[in-house]
């Protein structure tokens, strides 16, 4: 729902069968109300609750990461700052989301956004995992610097510590749970290509 009226998809998405989320070389894919199971890795899949509704709670929920040293952002006058997350799996597969009618020309890509007012980098990144993956995660490093068309995107590394994929807000219309040895297929976007060089190089 956007702003209250629903999102028609020109091509829905569809959900993979149950035994896709358990087999860590299978690609999973989640839909709002898809099939999921209640554990995976360990880690429960269900709703976040009690989330931010303010800058100090992103914060809050940002700080709570391990601590971890980055480069100083550089900024650049012409592009916006962003934020976006990898967040990895322990069977190793990526959790990637779809972008709903594949907004800006992006099939798939990884979970970021523009850096609101008041919101930091890391704030930025945690917030935008739960938005457009449903997931809660805790940041674990730096992973990338990415200029894009409009953004100087940072990217961090992250693990899912909570959430449920089929809680994803309307500007995603699927979440992927993928290989790294199958992100070509799904980060084919040109600006994407850096960080499909990093990411699928680091299994």
């Amino acid at each position: 729902m956007e702003d209250g009226r629903p999102v028609p998809l020109h091509h829905p998405s569809a959900p993979t069968p149950l035994a896709t989320w358990l087999d860590a070389q299978a690609i999973a894919t989640a839909v709002p109300d898809g099939p999921l199971p209640a554990l995976l890795n360990g880690v429960p899949l269900a709703p976040a609750t009690a989330l931010p509704t303010d800058a100090a709670g992103w914060e809050a929920l940002a700080a709570a990461s391990p601590a971890f040293d980055e480069p100083p952002y550089p900024a650049v006058s012409t592009l916006q700052a962003a934020a976006g997350v990898a967040i990895e799996e322990s069977d190793g597969r990526l959790w990637l989301v779809a972008p709903s009618n594949a907004h800006g020309g992006y099939a798939c890509t990884l979970p970021k956004g523009r850096v609101d007012p008041g919101l930091s980098l890391r704030a930025t990144a945690v917030k935008e995992a739960l938005e457009e993956a449903g997931l809660l995660v805790q940041l674990q490093g730096f992973l990338a610097d990415c200029r894009r068309t409009q953004t100087l995107t940072r990217y961090y590394l992250a693990r899912r510590i909570a959430g449920h994929p089929g809680a994803m807000c309307w500007e995603s219309q699927a979440v992927h749970l993928v290989p790294r040895a199958r992100l070509d297929d799904f980060l084919t976007h040109p600006s994407d290509a850096p960080l499909l060089r990093l990411l699928g190089s680091a299994g």
